[in-house]
């Protein structure tokens, strides 16, 4: 295997925040191999509840994540905003999205670590929260699945809209938080089949679990200006990540 080496290389600290009223928010460079990533965090103004990373959508980390990573510190979360595709991947449209997703997709192994090593690389700089939870967004929410699955050391997993299959030769008999999927009924991407699939896969595997439906939500429910917003959909099912972190 590919030896690793991640290093910290820079923290860039931003006198104020553009994401949370009197939070602040913070750059953080790390490398995997020859490759560089930056992720962002954002500090809530009192004293943190614990970490929620977050894993973008298909199109990177955007301003979107950093809006997301905001409303987590608002709640008392230091918000991290990882990034698994690198600073200088070309993201210009949708065949950009394609091939770098389309990349972990086909390389499990080098998907698992980009997910671990931007968590670890976090957690080292930050310091490890008294609660760790992983939530995505659409290709961040399959990603969150597949962590879940690797057994990756956290306290939950939530994905939103994300891809609910389960690729073969893979399962959750190690998954060790609890998962919470948020998700429309009219998904053209994972439907209901595959969330019942994925429902019972958890339930053999004794993995505590939940799920929220959202009838008529389509996929990016969540993405607010996207053809399939949903305002409901996208209110209810932040309400439930709320309830989830509190209850962890």
């Amino acid at each position: 295997m590919l030896k690793l080496i991640v290093s910290i290389l820079t923290t860039i600290w931003l006198s104020s925040s553009v994401v949370s009223a009197g939070a602040h928010s913070q750059y953080l460079d790390y490398t995997i191999g020859n490759k560089q990533f930056r992720a962002f965090a954002v500090f809530p103004k009192t004293e943190s509840k614990g970490n929620v990373y977050i894993i973008h959508d298909w199109n990177g980390l955007t301003d979107y994540e950093q809006k997301r990573a905001g409303m987590l510190a608002d709640l008392g979360f230091t918000a991290i905003a990882l990034d698994l595709f690198g600073v200088e991947a070309k993201l210009e449209g949708f065949e950009d999205y394609r091939r770098e997703t389309g990349a972990l997709y086909k390389n499990r192994d080098e998907f698992r670590t980009r997910i671990k090593t931007a968590i670890n690389a976090a957690s080292n700089a930050l310091g490890v929260g008294s609660r760790n939870i992983l939530i995505g967004y659409c290709f961040g929410g399959a990603a969150v699945l597949e962590a879940a699955r690797a057994a990756m050391d956290l306290d939950g997993f939530v994905s939103f809209h994300g891809g609910l299959n389960t690729p073969e030769g893979q399962d959750y008999a190690q998954t060790k938080g609890s998962v919470l999927l948020l998700h429309g009924s009219a998904d053209p991407i994972s439907g209901m089949v595959d969330l019942a699939n994925l429902m019972n896969q958890l339930q053999e595997a004794g993995v505590e679990h939940d799920a929220e439906i959202y009838g008529g939500a389509r996929h990016s429910f969540t993405v607010d200006g996207s053809r399939d917003y949903d305002a409901s959909a996208d209110q209810k099912s932040w309400q439930a990540l709320t309830q989830f972190l509190e209850e962890i």
